[in-house]
């Protein structure tokens, strides 16, 4: 039997001990997308407009054309452009084919608002990756959203 929304959802660690409910308005909030191995998902230097949540797969995130990350499923992108209100600092490509979640900016504000221990998830990740970046920039140069 094929896994509801909120069962997927259920999964992934930024959603954990939200209700059934709760999880439901989640997966209302994103739209569900189904993308082949080799898609580009986000492009380092362009606006960023949405939030993006692994569901299946993975995906390979590059600086400046280097991999510097591959996420799977339950790992997320794209909160930096969102929350700084900046570019993208990263090019995020399928490395398998993915399912994924999206949330444009204003559901994603709405998320956040919504469900401050969602928010607060979003922005410690947000530190860590920026800091990581901080790092990878005294090497090369880069951040990964």
């Amino acid at each position: 039997m094929a896994k509801t929304t909120d069962d997927v959802l259920a999964e992934v660690p930024l959603f954990a001990g939200l209700s059934k409910d709760d999880l439901r308005e989640v997966g209302r909030q994103a739209t569900r997308l189904t993308l082949s191995k080799g898609s580009e998902l986000t492009h380092q230097g362009g606006i960023g407009r949405e939030f993006i949540i692994v569901l299946e797969g993975t995906v390979d995130v590059l600086i400046d054309d280097e991999a510097v990350a591959t996420c799977g499923a339950g790992d997320f992108f794209g909160e930096i452009a969102l929350l700084e209100d900046g570019q993208r600092v990263a090019t995020v490509v399928a490395k398998t084919d993915v399912v994924v979640d999206v949330v444009n900016r204003a559901e994603f504000s709405t998320l956040v608002a919504e469900y401050p221990q969602i928010g607060e998830t979003i922005r410690a990740a947000m530190e860590q990756r920026l800091s990581e970046n901080a790092a990878h920039e005294g090497k090369k140069g880069g951040s990964y959203s």
